[in-house]
């Protein structure tokens, strides 16, 4: 019992060189989610200025730093370490998953092998980062998510959020999903409908649309319908298309006008 009520174990693998210091709250408050980040490392080469940043993060979150030197210009040991780091990890046995921090494509092999493992595997990343590392993770989160709210204009009210990308731009996603999902009436579960987006998009997140919640975002589209389903439980489908009304078209077959009307 105690084995399937444990939380699942994470390694936390930080690029140092591809990773804002700023995230750091945010990162740890997401992995805390879904599992414990049992492993916390972060790669580069500390004695220059450019993870001064980090370095001040160290104690605060318990991350341990692995040097590494930048012996040659353009070579990137950091990146051959943490590849290291995460085979062994993995061959290991005590974890069940890999939190990948950067946004570099060079890491798709690595997330490709972990998963091939059967291990689970979340990237995280900023916009930028290249569609072939996004889709070799399980899920991919936007660092750009992850960053501190600027403070609310007034005390009571929310901090406003981030958008990415316009509510509008989920909606292809959203009918797609929904289309994927076998019902009688067109009306779907919306918690069915999050986890066909997590399989067609590692990289979806409500948050990069303004979005606290997946209600919020069908809502903020205004092309679904909502309800409330017996238990609690909430279901949508795409609105109906109004059918287009017929056009008049004039006595001489001219389309407008009056009948009868001059040309």
């Amino acid at each position: 019992m105690a084995d399937e009520t444990r939380l699942r174990r994470f390694a936390v693998l930080i690029d140092g060189d591809n990773a804002r210091p700023d995230i750091a709250a945010g990162l740890f408050e997401e992995v805390a989610r879904f599992g414990e980040a049992t492993v916390r490392r972060i790669y580069g080469d500390f004695s220059s200025p450019r993870l001064g940043g980090w370095a001040r993060l160290l104690a605060r979150y318990a991350i341990d730093p692995v040097q590494q030197f930048a012996w040659t210009a353009g070579k990137n040991a950091s990146d051959i370490a943490l590849v290291i780091d995460a085979m062994d990890l993995l061959h290991a046995g005590r974890l069940d998953g890999f939190c990948l921090v950067s946004s570099d494509s060079d890491f798709t092999r690595l997330a490709s092998r972990l998963r091939e493992h059967g291990a689970d595997v979340v990237g995280f990343g900023e916009q930028k980062t290249p569609e072939s590392f996004r889709h070799a993770c399980r899920r991919f989160i936007y660092t750009e998510n992850l960053l501190p709210e600027a403070p609310a204009a007034t005390p009571d009210a929310a901090p406003p959020r981030r958008s990415l990308l316009p509510p509008r731009d989920a909606i292809p996603l959203l009918e797609r999903a929904i289309a994927q999902i076998e019902t009688e009436d067109g009306w779907v579960l919306l918690g069915v409908v999050g986890q066909r987006l997590a399989a067609i998009a590692p990289d979806f997140d409500e948050r990069s649309y303004g979005c606290r919640k997946l209600s919020d975002l069908v809502r903020a589209t205004g092309r679904f319908e909502l309800i409330q389903a017996e238990g609690g439980h909430v279901r949508i489908r795409p609105k109906p298309v109004p059918a287009a009304a017929p056009r008049r078209r004039g006595a001489r077959g001219d389309e407008g006008g009056e009948p009868g009307s001059p040309g």
